[in-house]
């Protein structure tokens, strides 16, 4: 059985994706990924979609919560 996947939205940050994930951009094409990696949520990583923590210094603000 595969380990759970958890994606954690990280305030002011990416989301952080756990677990055993495959991870496919619209033209089908598989990124090579890790256990662990982070998304860019911010728009401006030089490394989309993964995060290479531009976030911090454009001041990306961002703290959603479910409801």
């Amino acid at each position: 059985m595969s380990e759970k996947v958890v994606i954690k939205v990280n305030d002011n940050g990416s989301y952080r994706i756990t677990g055993d994930v495959e991870l496919v951009d619209a033209d089908g094409n598989v990124y090579e990924t890790k256990k662990s990696f982070s998304l860019c949520r911010c728009g401006h990583s030089a490394n989309k979609p993964f995060c290479d923590g531009t976030h911090r210094k454009i001041d990306f603000e961002s703290a959603p919560r479910a409801k």
